[in-house]
């Protein structure tokens, strides 16, 4: 037998590495520049040493590593959102094996012609909105800019202070056939890519340890912080201002790169409802009151930032932002106004307003592109646009004509013919780009996939490079970029059609040559605060709700687990157990109401509550199921994803994918479906009290934490209070000593079986039950330990001393007042006349704290604590 056909890989493990790949990878398609190769049939130099480093294993183990690389991005939980939905699936984040390494020749001619297009864009703007000489000397048709719905004239003369207008500027390039740079398109107004590159850069780099080694690939890290340095060189703040990075919210596409980047370079992540403006200064609403914004680093586009200013139907902004950046008093990266340098129009006259405002000729050019509002444009464009791109000359929903933009080239001829008569009838609206065929770059085919077909496979691709602030008057380009691979036979090269990415290597000499300027040090403040992490009032809502459904989840869980174990055990429950439990279960709407009891059903061919049960655990119609809780949990969780671990983000995920296969699991085999649900749900409390330990154990003890604990307390109070009295209500407390199953199934539901055997051995007195589930503050399923906790919490919020706690902390009942002589005593109708008074007031002091919590700490209606801190 030839092995070498069974296994395509065994071929390629020996020391002619490189001439296997050589002879194995299919050249570019035709036409396309060949990233592997150049223009020759050798592989290039730099990827000659990067394949080297992959011995002695060579390709046999690239198929483990892309396994690998796939689990790192599910546990990291990085996501692509297409469209995004309170309910929808989220889309993992699609990056290939192989990165594209760029050697240090290429990158010289794109950085410096990044560095140039970037001081020319940050000229523009600032000619538009000050003097317009460029629109007074016809260097750029007013059509382009007043036309255009990026243009701001609420911005037409505000003085920065000195401030740049840019800070942050994408560049989309494509590699022509002869191996030359040009650039496609700019992006000006909220740039995405800078996380999703940087988690590129963690994933990959550790795939391939060796070779980012030995090819002295330069880092990114320093040009992250260049950037923040130089945008709190700009602010009066220096030092100690205060950055927010603005976002959409969790179910913007982009999300997972919002969170990312507030984590990564410590910035307080925040939405529109987030901030106030006050006094023509912009505020962080906190659980401490207000506090200052100095600078915003913004992910949403201009038209909703402000909704009394522009989009008037905009949740998403701050009513009031453009008065303050009007005033001075905020610096957004980017200054709104920049829309329209985002036209594919402008790119053909920016050779000409280059030497006008540079005296520089244009050092990276961009495809031809034909203006056709221009007579003598439209005349040229018309003849090329069988190889040509058209697009949009302004954004689609403008007011303008909206249309996709398309390839010329896939159009027949009476297609062609209908774009000649569109475009002449709306000349202004239309733009016409060369099109060449995108460079191929090598991606890697998993093995395990594929049949008959070749393991390195050529994907057209674009490659987005960044130009960063790092100075009053400088730039530096991010010496790395966002590789955007297109899907097969696809020209087009994007995340919203199924493409990948690829992290993008550059190699240097040294990190960080080259740069226009080095960054100018802030000067070094001796008053520099000391300022905690801020916690905004809607991250406080969420922790706080976080909190309450990882505590209600791993409630509803137990009982579930406990009713179907008692009605699977050897033993027939009793009747009054057998109702406790159901009538739970209808409580906590685990079963619908009318659902009829097992009990009177004893055939298991008629056991419907059961079946009901099995059925409705993670049933999505079914608002209080145990997967409508954990998914209500990651929820909450999303929202403040920025202050979650990875280990904790990828353990909620893996409990709600692990239980939901599970319970599929147990709805398929009907006649284990009780056996295989009682897995499910003790799997599903292993992943839950992993996911209790990292709320305990991994996170900082500040306000945000405070009210996450606020929350299981406050939940945990209302479960077990409603327990043990519906236990009493059903008679499970009258005779112990004839029935202890009662006894039991309580100790059960308050985790504290095996504390009460260590300490009362197999007693079934009431006086010891109640001495430890009401009154034992050491036992942390007792009611007294739990209000002792919920008082510390409250105390430590409010910032009081214990000894002289708030009125808030005082209203928490105490159960070290109650007597246990008391508690255990029956009256002579035989209830439990003190205990369930005792309940009662426990549960309505939770209850009554969960409304002032929320009128305190979220919805903020009480004015005079609400107070602007300096």
């Amino acid at each position: 037998m030839d092995t070498s056909q069974a296994n395509p890989l065994k071929s390629i493990t020996n020391p002619s590495l490189v001439d296997e790949i050589t002879r194995l990878a299919p050249k570019a398609s035709e036409g396309h520049f060949d990233e592997l190769r150049g223009n020759g049939s050798e592989l290039l130099p730099h990827w000659k040493t990067f394949f080297d480093q992959l011995e002695p294993s060579g390709l046999s183990d690239l198929d483990q590593r892309t396994l690998e690389l796939d689990r790192q991005v599910r546990e990291n939980g990085i996501t692509y959102n297409v469209y995004a939905d309170e309910f929808g699936p989220q889309r993992p984040w699609s990056v290939d094996l192989f990165p594209l390494i760029i050697n240090t020749e290429s990158w010289q001619e794109i950085q410096s012609g990044v560095l140039q297009r970037a001081r020319l864009l940050e000229a523009i703007v600032q000619d538009i909105y000050g003097p317009q000489t460029l629109l007074k000397e016809g260097y750029i048709p007013p059509a382009l800019v007043y036309g255009h719905p990026g243009y701001l004239r609420s911005m037409h003369g505000v003085k920065l202070n000195n401030r740049k207008h840019l800070h942050i500027i994408a560049f989309d390039l494509a590699r022509a056939p002869n191996g030359k740079w040009s650039v496609l398109s700019q992006r000006t107004q909220a740039p995405s890519g800078l996380g999703y590159l940087l988690e590129n850069r963690n994933l990959i780099a550790r795939q391939f340890p060796a070779a980012y080694e030995a090819m002295q690939i330069a880092p990114l890290a320093n040009a992250y912080r260049d950037l923040i340095d130089a945008l709190k060189l700009e602010s009066p703040a220096g030092s100690n201002a205060h950055i927010a990075l603005l976002t959409p919210g969790p179910y913007n596409e982009t999300y997972f790169e919002h969170a990312y980047l507030a984590r990564y370079l410590g910035l307080t992540l925040v939405e529109g409802g987030d901030l106030t403006v006050r006094d023509q200064r912009l505020y962080l609403k906190t659980v401490r009151g207000l506090e200052p914004v100095d600078i915003l680093l913004k992910r949403l586009d201009d038209e909703f930032l402000d909704p009394l200013e522009l989009r008037s139907d905009s949740t998403l902004g701050v009513p009031g932002l453009m008065q303050v950046i009007r005033a001075g008093n905020v610096i957004l990266a980017n200054a709104p106004g920049s829309a329209f340098l985002e036209s594919p129009a402008l790119l053909g006259f920016l050779p000409a307003i280059s030497e006008h405002l540079l005296g520089e000729e244009i050092q990276l050019p961009a495809m031809d592109t034909w203006w056709c509002g221009e007579r003598a444009a439209l005349e040229a464009a018309i003849p090329n646009l069988g190889h040509s791109a058209i697009k949009p000359t302004y954004p689609n929903g403008s007011g303008h004509q909206n249309y996709e933009s398309a390839l010329g080239g896939e159009l027949s001829q009476a297609q062609l013919d209908q774009w000649v008569g569109r475009i002449t009838r709306q000349p202004d609206e239309h733009t016409v780009q060369t099109y060449i065929p995108l460079a191929q770059m090598p991606t890697w085919l998993n093995a395990f996939n594929i049949n008959d077909a070749s393991l390195i496979e050529p994907h057209s691709y674009m490659l987005r490079v960044f130009a960063l602030s790092n100075g009053a008057d400088s730039w530096q380009v991010l010496p790395g970029g966002l590789a955007r691979i297109a899907g097969n036979n696809s020209g087009v090269a994007s995340m919203q059609r199924g493409g990948s990415s690829a992290d993008v290597w550059v190699q240097t000499q040294q990190s960080n040559t080259n740069q226009e300027n080095h960054t100018q040090q802030a000067a070094p403040n001796k008053e520099i605060l000391l300022r905690k992490r801020m916690v905004t009032s809607r991250a406080a809502e969420n922790l706080y709700w976080f909190g309450r459904y990882t505590e209600r989840s791993e409630n509803i869980l137990r009982l579930a687990k406990l009713y179907l174990e008692n009605i699977n055990s050897e033993y027939t429950p009793s009747r009054s157990l057998w109702s406790w439990l159901e009538n739970l279960c209808h409580h906590y709407g685990l079963v619908p109401d009318g659902v009829p009891s097992n009990f009177d059903q004893g055939d298991i061919r008629h056991r419907i509550f059961e079946r009901t049960l099995v059925h409705s655990l993670n049933a999505s119609e079914n608002a209080t199921s145990v997967g409508f809780n954990l998914n209500a949990m990651k929820r909450t969780a999303s929202n403040v994803r920025e202050r979650l671990s990875t280990e904790q983000w990828s353990t909620i995920n893996h409990c709600i994918d692990q239980f939901e296969q599970d319970c599929h699991k147990a709805n398929s085999f009907h006649d284990f479906s009780s056996s295989l649900a009682i897995d499910a749900l003790k799997q599903a409390s292993s992943s839950l009290a992993a996911i209790t330990g990292a709320q305990t154990d991994r996170m900082t003890r500040d306000d945000g934490w405070q009210l996450l604990s606020i929350g299981r307390h406050i939940e945990r109070l209302s479960f077990l209070t409603t327990v043990l009295d519906s236990a009493i209500q059903a008679g499970l407390l009258n005779n112990p000593n004839a029935d202890s199953s009662g006894y039991m199934a309580l100790l059960n539901l308050f985790d504290s079986t095996i504390t009460f055997h260590a300490q009362h051995q197999q007693s079934r007195e009431i006086a010891p039950l109640i001495s430890l589930l009401v009154l034992d503050d050491e036992n942390p399923r007792s009611l007294a330990w739990v209000s002792k906790a919920l008082r510390a919490r409250l105390s430590k919020l409010a910032g009081t001393e214990r000894n002289n706690p708030d009125q808030l902390t005082r209203s928490v009942t105490n159960l070290q007042d109650y007597d246990l002589y008391k508690l255990s005593s029956v009256d002579g109708y035989g209830n439990f006349f003190e205990l369930r008074n005792c309940l009662y007031a426990t549960s309505q002091s939770a209850w009554n704290v969960s409304d002032a919590i929320g009128a305190r700490y979220f919805t903020l209606i009480h004015a005079n604590e609400y107070s602007v801190q300096f």
